[in-house]
């Protein structure tokens, strides 16, 4: 009987400890950049993203939603995530203004997925929201469909969109420079955010 009880409590110790892991959001400030594009992600609209990994005590920022799912997602990627956070658009005082505190954590977030509105790299956007009522609301005004984390197709954040195809920046266009197509920027945002992972 001892020994019932005391796993009963380690047990229960370990369900705490697993709680406590998971890092709080950290506040955006001046000085986060997007992990793939280093931009100052303050000044580009849109919802942000950051991920908590266990190896790394700073958190790394996404200036698009749509990236940090891309991270979570690639095979190359193999680092332990601790918690994913991204903006909570209910909160949000506009799409130019979407926050710099007002985080969930993505597996609690309502997304819409391929509404008219581009993120803040111009790309299409996974849009999150804190509760299924303003996800719905977002659809009425801008399209898109409204879904759960882990209903969103790997091939949603990982392919381009819908239509574009595989795009090359002219050999004299700036790297990150944007597309005269969307669409092709949208491939080619794509292609860089690939690269960049597997350099890493």
């Amino acid at each position: 009987m001892k020994r019932l009880a005391l796993l009963a409590l380690l047990a229960l110790a370990a369900c705490r400890e697993e709680t406590a892991e998971i890092p709080p959001p950290v506040e955006m400030t001046q000085t986060a950049v997007g992990y793939y594009c280093q931009m100052d992600l303050l000044e580009h609209p849109g919802p942000k993203a950051q991920i908590h990994l266990r190896e790394v005590t700073a958190p790394i920022f996404f200036a698009q939603v749509r990236d940090a799912l891309a991270f979570q997602r690639m095979p190359e990627q193999d680092y332990t995530i601790a918690a994913i956070y991204v903006s909570d658009m209910d909160r949000a005082a506009s799409w130019a203004e979407p926050g710099a505190s007002n985080w969930i954590l993505a597996s609690d977030a309502w997304f819409v997925m391929g509404s008219k509105q581009a993120g803040g790299m111009g790309a299409g956007e996974m849009v999150p929201f804190g509760s299924e009522a303003g996800a719905t609301a977002f659809v009425a005004k801008h399209g898109g469909k409204v879904l759960r984390m882990g209903d969103i197709p790997d091939a949603a954040v990982l392919a381009p969109a819908e239509g574009a195809a595989p795009a090359t920046a002219p050999a004299t266009a700036p790297v990150g420079a944007p597309a005269d197509n969307p669409a092709d920027a949208d491939a080619d945002y794509l292609n860089r955010l690939k690269a960049a992972t597997k350099g890493s």
